[in-house]
């Protein structure tokens, strides 16, 4: 495996962790935990593409990663939810 290839992974696996967790933290939405950890993958690789360039730095390692896929999980559910809920 290269350097990307590994960081790729990582952020995959960070971002299903994450998406669990954003899925606890924001409650009321309504999506189930495939939706959630699908969402956390798609917010970690955002997140991680997007915070750095922002200037947004948490450190460096699994567990910058970590709250950047948190962070990004959340948004993305607090988004959706949003969207959700205007087509109600």
């Amino acid at each position: 495996m290269d350097l990307f290839t590994q960081g790729l992974l990582v952020i995959l696996v960070v971002g299903l962790v994450a998406g669990w967790l954003a899925g606890k933290i924001v409650r009321g939405t309504g999506f189930g935990l495939i939706v959630n950890i699908v969402v956390g993958i798609l917010g970690a690789l955002i997140a991680s593409w997007l915070f750095p360039k922002l200037g947004l730095t948490f450190g460096t390692g699994i567990v910058a990663q970590l709250v950047y896929a948190i962070l990004g999980a959340i948004i993305l559910l607090l988004v959706i939810g949003l969207v959700r809920g205007f087509r109600r």
